[in-house]
């Protein structure tokens, strides 16, 4: 089975005029796992990407991780933006489980957030691996594997005990097969599996009952937005316009969110715009009855002729 590709879900309209086309494919569930609405293909098989963070986090509770704080937990399933708060809660991770910086296996690089960025460069600083937004998900996994007492060396090997356990806890939140394997952009390993999928997990991750790993994930992820993104993320600005609301995006145009109570959504942009993803989140949160003023204005994606807004991009959803 393969992804055949969306439909069109968002136009760029500038000065009146409509230059342009995001195609891409959603599905927004109830809050018992129905199907509320699909466009595109719901069904076909994706890589979430970061938005798979949240599951592999729940497999690493599993598999025996130890966290003795909950924001320890939410920047295991994060994309953060290398902020100074980032960088020395990964780097106490790793000091609590004996590992440094030079244990970690995931790519060099600078901070996601410019003005971090600025402030290592101004100091000589370069890209490093602790600075890299994976790099929570790595130490996690590291300390994971030291509380397990499994090898460190090779645990982003898919044959690890570690990621065996990852892949089946993925497949036992996604209900569904994985469709295929990969390797994420940070190394880790990676699956394929549908958006309608993604978005019932999430939806059980949030209705999960409390004491379980799912939901220790999602009420650390919730409690701690800004380790989850960064002080200015957009899953830290979805999470704090909507009380409740776990939300995770990925590379690729890839988004993923919840809201007890109330259903799930996951969402794909074909071409992997962010700019598109914002305002079909809004439109398709409004058709699950979820609407505010702070969310709308997260959801915003302007464009601008000599620094004036000139135009947006827009949803398409009926």
């Amino acid at each position: 089975m393969v992804y055949k590709g969306g439909e069109v879900l968002a136009e760029v309209v500038r000065s009146g005029f409509v230059e342009g086309l995001h195609r891409g494919s959603l599905v927004l569930v109830d809050g018992r796992g129905d199907i509320a609405y699909a466009a595109g293909d719901p069904d076909g098989p994706v890589f979430p990407r970061s938005a798979n963070k949240p599951l592999q986090a729940v497999g690493m509770l599993r598999a025996g991780l130890p966290l003795p704080a909950p924001a320890d937990l939410a920047i295991a399933a994060a994309s953060h933006w290398g902020e100074p708060f980032h960088v020395a809660r990964v780097r106490r991770i790793l000091l609590n489980a004996g590992l440094t910086e030079t244990d970690l296996a995931c790519p060099r690089e600078l901070p996601v957030d410019a003005a971090s960025r600025n402030a290592v460069l101004a100091v000589g600083g370069g890209a490093t691996r602790l600075l890299m937004n994976c790099s929570g998900k790595h130490a996690t996994m590291l300390a994971t594997c030291v509380a397990a007492g499994w090898s460190t060396g090779d645990y982003l090997d898919f044959g690890h005990p570690l990621q065996k356990e990852i892949a089946r806890t993925v497949t036992d939140l996604i209900d569904e097969p994985i469709a295929a394997s990969g390797v994420d952009g940070c190394g880790a390993p990676l699956f394929a599996f549908s958006l309608t999928a993604l978005a019932r997990s999430f939806l059980g991750l949030v209705e999960a009952a409390p004491g379980t790993h799912e939901r220790a994930v999602a009420d650390a992820m919730r409690a701690n937005p800004e380790q989850v993104a960064g002080t200015r993320g957009h899953d830290t600005r979805f999470m704090r316009a909507v009380p409740g609301m776990l939300s995770k995006v990925g590379a690729e145009g890839v988004w993923a969110m919840a809201i007890p109570g109330v259903g799930a959504l996951a969402l794909k942009i074909d071409d992997g715009a962010r700019r598109a993803a914002l305002p079909v989140t809004v439109a398709g949160l409004a058709r699950l009855g979820v609407v505010n003023e702070a969310l709308e204005k997260a959801g915003e994606s302007i464009l601008y002729g000599r620094g004036v807004p000139v135009g947006a991009i827009r949803a398409t959803l009926p």
